[in-house]
């Protein structure tokens, strides 16, 4: 069965339009378009029509610009006209010899803009030692996202097979990229990074629909909302003989302002007034010694790297020395102690000396399986057990009370994907361990300590990862985030980490304890309020008290199937979109 033409909005004749004497000053004129909307209309076709370089430079710029929406420079309203670019090229797909393939070469464009910009932090990790893994920065900088390209190029694809005319096609657009986030935060592990979603949540309000929806069915909400007003603006204006202001409004009022308006009154609605209560008698103490990433392992800098970490434990946020005299746990970032503590029984005994009676340390720290004191992990040379990158948890006697060790490890840059083949050729994950580091027991277990409710521990970039934060039936009573962003860079990758970590206490409803080594370090409550925080690259401590969690939300007790009841919703909308279509045909 042929398809119905999935471009009749665009295709009023030309010659009939210029040839129309201009419209009088009457109650009528809105039906003949002119200046800005009949200047949209125009635009909108030279897009659809537009061939070769210019319709690549349009889909790469496209996703070039969408990046300004995620942090740091979170200008979300841009998305009010990158989105529509796209619809408007898949409508333009339809005329070509191949439309599937058209649209899939658009989608892979506004892919690879869209991850080169917001990913271009990626190479700072290849600077760290650049002598060594320099060469590999113009690789991890365009292969990186072109292969992630793969998923919007499949997305645009299904969607132009798809492709109807009308509202419909806003709806199918916002079903195939929601579903390509979704697959590309699961497939070949997973890289859930700057899903459009997150567009949303720069506005604490908004923020809260998370809670509701999970990321990726905000991504569906997102593509809705910013694509609506102007698609279907330039749709009633391309129908000769309408009223185009009547026939635009109602759709962007149902269909974008009304979602909006609610989402932000939602939001308005949950978040209380003033600060929740908090757990008695518990005082956590972040720190931040901020070292550059170049000093991290140096042999030379390993005893002032570990003392740094004493001493600013011992300071309040003041700068007040005060033997932790005001804390009852401290947290130290990710790989705090460049060494291995449980090999090495000096550290022990200076982390017995700092603690106080019933006192903690939570720190990150790397862990040898099977280690003796002396044992160490040397660049280059493969460990005779495995190497973990854990969350250890030590008493006041210096001994380990607890640990965890990571899950979710990063592909390159904690373990070699076909690591035999690799460990044969000589190559070597960024952190210069030979193979990378093992994978922890799963699920994810919690943490027990004293004094503490339950510890859902997370290290690095497991933040990123919706519904994979609590793993097994018990529910945490915080989460407590290590991460090292030196590798990141200081430019954008810090805050877009840091964003996509805070949105996961407003998804599960608990207060989340984050220690970056240089940055963003914060105490963040679970309606993602920033309680405290310690700038990028700054060196210091804050002393917070720890709020409850509050009741467990709709997502964090559906997890994925609120984004699959929000896809079905969408599709239901966009399948009576197509039977009973609204737009009256010229």
């Amino acid at each position: 069965m042929q398809r119905e033409p999935v471009e009749p909005d665009h295709r009023a004749e030309d010659a009939e339009r210029a040839s129309a004497k201009p419209a009088s000053r009457g109650k009528h004129a809105v039906d003949q378009p002119n200046g800005i909307p009949n200047r949209l209309l125009q635009a909108s076709r030279t897009i659809s029509r537009s061939t070769g370089w210019m319709r690549t430079a349009i889909a790469f710029a496209a996703g070039a610009f969408s990046v300004l929406a995620m942090a740091p420079v979170e200008f979300w309203p841009v998305l009010f006209v990158t989105l529509p670019s796209l619809i408007w090229l898949i409508d333009g797909a339809s005329d070509t010899a191949s439309p599937i393939r058209q649209a899939a070469k658009d989608g892979w464009w506004f892919g690879f803009g869209y991850f080169f910009f917001g990913l271009f932090w990626v190479g700072e990790a290849f600077l760290v030692e650049a002598h060594i893994f320099g060469w590999l920065l113009p690789f991890a900088i365009t292969v990186m996202p072109a292969g992630l390209a793969l998923f919007t190029a499949a997305a645009f694809a299904f969607a132009q097979f798809l492709w109807r005319p009308g509202l419909a096609r806003i709806l199918i657009f916002a079903v195939c990229i929601a579903i390509a986030e979704y697959l590309r935060g699961h497939l070949f592990t997973g890289f859930p990074w700057n899903i459009l979603g997150y567009a949303l949540t720069s506005n604490l309000a908004l923020m809260q629909s998370a809670g509701l929806f999970g990321i990726y069915g905000l991504t569906l909400w997102t593509i809705l909302i910013v694509a609506v007003p102007l698609v279907t603006w330039v749709d009633a204006v391309a129908r000769p003989g309408q009223n185009w202001l009547k026939s635009a409004l109602v759709p962007i009022l149902v269909l974008s302002l009304a979602p909006l308006a609610a989402m932000y009154a939602y939001g308005l609605w949950v978040i209380p007034a003033g600060p929740l209560p908090t757990v008695s008698g518990v005082k956590i103490r972040i720190v931040q010694p901020s070292v550059p990433q170049h000093h991290k392992w140096a042999r030379d800098k390993q005893a002032e790297i570990f003392a740094d970490h004493l001493l600013l434990s011992k300071t309040d946020e003041n700068g007040r020395l005060d033997n932790m005299q005001g804390a009852t746990h401290v947290v130290w970032p990710e790989a705090a102690m460049p060494f291995l503590p449980l090999a090495t029984p000096q550290a022990l005994t200076a982390i017995g000396d700092l603690l106080p009676d019933e006192k903690y340390l939570i720190a990150g720290a790397l862990r040898l399986e099977g280690s003796k004191p002396g044992d160490e992990v040397r660049p280059s040379v493969k460990a005779r057990n495995q190497v973990y990158n854990s969350l250890i948890v030590f008493g006041s006697d210096g001994a380990p009370v607890t640990l965890y060790d990571k899950i979710h490890l990063v592909p390159f840059g904690e373990y070699l994907p076909f690591r035999e083949t690799m460990d044969a050729l000589g190559l070597e994950a960024l952190t210069r361990i030979r193979g990378g580091f093992a994978v922890g027991p799963s699920p994810r277990p919690l943490l027990g300590v004293p004094r503490l409710p339950a510890i859902g521990p997370l290290i690095c970039y497991e933040a990123i990862f919706p519904a994979a934060i609590v793993q097994g039936n018990e529910r945490p009573g915080v989460l407590i985030n290590v991460t090292n962003d030196g590798w990141f860079g200081n430019i954008t990758g810090p805050f877009q980490h840091f964003q996509q970590s805070r949105l996961r206490a407003v998804e599960e409803g608990l207060p989340l304890v984050r220690a970056a080594n240089n940055g963003i370090s914060a105490l963040i409550d679970p309606y993602g309020r920033i309680v405290k925080s310690i700038g990028l690259n700054e060196r210091g401590v804050i002393d917070v008290a720890l709020p409850h969690p509050v009741k467990r939300g709709v997502y964090g007790s559906c997890g994925e199937w609120c984004f699959i009841m929000s896809l079905l919703q969408f599709v239901i909308v966009a399948c009576g979109l197509i039977i009973f279509p609204s737009e009256k045909k010229a």
